[in-house]
């Protein structure tokens, strides 16, 4: 299933999307697309059901995150080999982890607003996992029962405030508008090989990330099982996977964001976003 969350910020439905491309209203069956409503039990009820006897969204409704009530929003550095070296950076022994805000989700054709004194604003396309079902001491084999879906993320990021605010990642990775997810939520089984998936991220139209999911240094379920030994991943929460190479701060030269540019993600099977960078505003 691709599953969405359609309608205005803070008054989004759940939904999914049809054969045809279509939008169907699923809010008759579940209330959002959080906690519990993301566990395998509840995704077969709603796998169960006929698209077609399902209410239409209406035409060219706004896409929300596809995921509501996250708590735990897990990113993962220098995850892909060939990114690593395009930074001149040794491959971790470990995954390296670090936090971005959960109210940075937004959606996936929502604009991306500089931050106040923001002057190196990056981009980074990458593969988010949801979390359907408690993770607590996961075993690497049956990592893939406890998530819900994937996604698209834009992991958006101010360099100067990741590397020169003394090197806090969180820093860099944390304002508003800085976790574009969606637009769908794609359940597992539609997606044979989740690390085989070819991944690009556009500038105003010109080629800036080409890769893929072959290149990850650690796989997702090793991720799922690793994560899950240092906090407890509920259903809902985020985990975004890392990215292949291309940002604008390892270009020669760097390259950064201004307003006006259009940033276009695309994953294989997981769709397309869309984003506008905008000045800061209050």
């Amino acid at each position: 299933m691709k599953l969405v969350r359609f309608g205005e910020p803070g008054k989004e439905k759940p939904g999914l999307v049809d054969a045809d491309g279509a939008i169907r209203d699923l809010s008759a069956h579940v209330s959002d697309f959080a906690g519990e409503a993301l566990s395998p039990a509840s995704l077969d009820k709603l796998r169960a059901l006929d698209p077609a006897s399902l209410p239409k969204a209406p035409d060219g409704v706004r896409l929300g995150a596809p995921v509501a009530g996250t708590r735990n929003f897990i990113a993962v550095g220098l995850n892909f080999a060939d990114h690593a070296k395009e930074t001149k950076q040794e491959i971790p022994p470990e995954p390296i982890l670090f936090s971005k805000a959960p109210n940075c989700i937004v959606g996936a054709y929502d604009d991306v607003m500089f931050p106040k004194d923001s002057r190196h604003l990056d981009w980074e396309v990458e593969i988010a996992f949801v979390i359907g079902k408690r993770a607590r001491y996961v075993e690497e084999k049956d990592a893939m029962a406890h998530i819900a879906g994937f996604a698209i993320c834009n992991d958006v990021s101010e360099r100067m405030f990741q590397v020169k605010r003394a090197g806090q990642w969180l820093k860099g990775k944390s304002a508003e508008t800085f976790g574009p997810l969606g637009p769908w939520l794609v359940t597992p089984d539609e997606i044979p090989d989740v690390q085989d998936l070819n991944m690009s991220l556009d500038i105003n139209g010109e080629r800036k990330q080409t890769g893929s999911t072959k290149t990850m240094i650690f796989s997702i379920p090793f991720l799922v099982a690793y994560v899950s030994q240092f906090l407890v991943l509920d259903p809902g929460d985020v985990v975004t996977t890392g990215t292949p190479p291309g940002v604008g701060s390892a270009r020669n030269p760097r390259e950064y964001l201004k307003a006006g540019d259009v940033m276009t993600l695309k994953i294989d099977r997981l769709g397309e976003q869309r984003q506008t960078v905008v000045p800061f505003k209050m």
